[in-house]
Parts: C-alpha cells; sequence; structure tokens
C-alpha cells in the first residue's frame, strides 16, 4: 500500500512540492508503534515480538494525531526505527493538506479510526510478492533469512489471517494488484484532483453531515488496505497492509 500512495503522489505531481506546501501528504501507521519495554524489545530483537497485531500500535495517539491534521493544525509525528525497534525522540513536523493518504496494516482495525475516512481502499497484493517484499525490505534492514521467515510464519501470516485480511469488508474500493493496476491508480487520482479542485460528490457531503457514505465501487480484480477521508476540502486517504 505504501508504493501505491507512492505512485498517486508522483502521478498528482505532489513529491516536487515543498512539504510545507502540500496539497496532498503521505503518513504511515507505522509511525506510531508503541514504545516498547525492555522485555519486548528484548523478544523484537530475536524476531519474537508480533508487530502485526492490532496491540502493537498506539491507537489513542494515532487517532488524536488525525483528528487534529483534520482540523488543520499542524502536528508532530513519531519517527520509528526499525532497526532498534524503538521511537526516537525526533519528530517529524506535518504541516495541514487538503489530502491525507493514512497507510497501514491495520488502519481498518479500530473503529473510532476507521470511521474518519471517506474513502477506504484495500490494495490487494498476491501473498507471494507480499513475502518476497517483506524479504527484500528486513534483509536490508540487517536481518537474516531464517528469522525473516520464522518471524512471517509465526506471526505475520496469522496476523494477516486473522486481523488485516476480515478489515477488507469496510473498503469501498478494492485495488487488485497493487501498483501495477494503473486504471484503478489513476481513478483515485482523478478523485483526489476532483477533491483538490473543489468538485466534492454527494457522497462526501453527506459524510461530512453525518449522514453516511453512499458511494461504493469496487475494482474488479488480490490483498492488503487503504482509505479516504474528508472534511471540508480537507481529506484522507488511507492504506493498509505493509508488515513490520
Amino acid at each position: 500500500q505504501s508504493t501505491v500512495c507512492e505512485k498517486i503522489m508522483e502521478l498528482l505531481g505532489q513529491n516536487e512540492v515543498d512539504r510545507r506546501q502540500r496539497k496532498v501528504l503521505i503518513l504511515s501507521q507505522d509511525s506510531f508503534y508503541k514504545v516498547l519495554t525492555a522485555e519486548q524489545q528484548a523478544k523484537a530483537l530475536k524476531g519474537q515480538y508480533n508487530f502485526d497485531h492490532p496491540d502493537a500500535f498506539d491507537n489513542d495517539l494515532m487517532h488524536t494525531t488525525l483528528k487534529n491534521i483534520v482540523e488543520g493544525k499542524t502536528v508532530e509525528v513519531p519517527t520509528y526505527d526499525f532497526v532498534t525497534h524503538s521511537r526516537l525522540a525526533e519528530t517529524t513536523v506535518v504541516y495541514p493538506a487538503d489530502v491525507v493518504l493514512f497507510e497501514g496494516i491495520l488502519v481498518f482495525y479500530n473503529q473510532d479510526i476507521r470511521d474518519m475516512f471517506h474513502l477506504r481502499l484495500f490494495v490487494d497484493t498476491d501473498s507471494d510478492v507480499r513475502l518476497s517484499r517483506r524479504v527484500l525490505r528486513d534483509m536490508k534492514r540487517g536481518r537474516d533469512l531464517e528469522q525473516i521467515l520464522t518471524q512471517y510464519t509465526t506471526f505475520v501470516k496469522p496476523a494477516f489471517e486473522e486481523f488485516c485480511l476480515p478489515t477488507k469488508k469496510y473498503a469501498d474500493v478494492i485495488i487488485p494488484r497493487g501498483v501495477d493496476n494503473m486504471v484503478a491508480i489513476n481513478l483515485i487520482v482523478q478523485h483526489i484532483q476532483d477533491i483538490l479542485n473543489g468538485d466534492i460528490c454527494k457522497w462526501q457531503r453527506g459524510a461530512m453531515n453525518g449522514h453516511g457514505r453512499t458511494y461504493k465501487r469496487p475494482f474488479p480484480e488480490q490483498t492488503e488496505s487503504s482509505g479516504v477521508l474528508a472534511a471540508g476540502k480537507r481529506s484522507h486517504l488511507e492504506s493498509s497492509s505493509r508488515p513490520h
């Protein structure tokens, strides 16, 4: 889902814009991993901590941060170090934007957070592709192959099936094949451009007025997750399924 969000940013030309002036921004659920205890961190370094469980995330901080962004406030987002499995003292300043792309493996799991989005996208990717991407990513982080595969079979795959996959039912739009599905991505890009131009659809107005969502359109064709929230002209696009 992070790849899909990056492609959307690229097609919108927002990557070239100073982050203080961006109308669209990406925010990752990965930034909101909880601070681990000494015992939990020791397990994490051995690949024995489940980062794909809903309890691994600081949902209160996540919800407060998203709420502040929607209200047009500048926020400080935690910086997480995936090598040491720790939250750093440094934070990342995030400036207000009209559209927020929020991506992560369990962004639809918590109802309070899930209900913030006006458009929810589920990026459906083949399991072999997810595994291969994970192996390459974690090896770059200095982890050995045996630990990566053990963690995948022990935590990642079971958690995906128990917690992530069931949230697919909350999606308004399903994007099969991820970033390779340029037809779906171009439609999402056009939708965001309509928001930026002020051409907000009736279903969005209804959602903003508390009358619920009236729009649902699946793209025909495998599994991760993502979504969109709009408040005034401010909108939030979410994405969900990059394992730790």
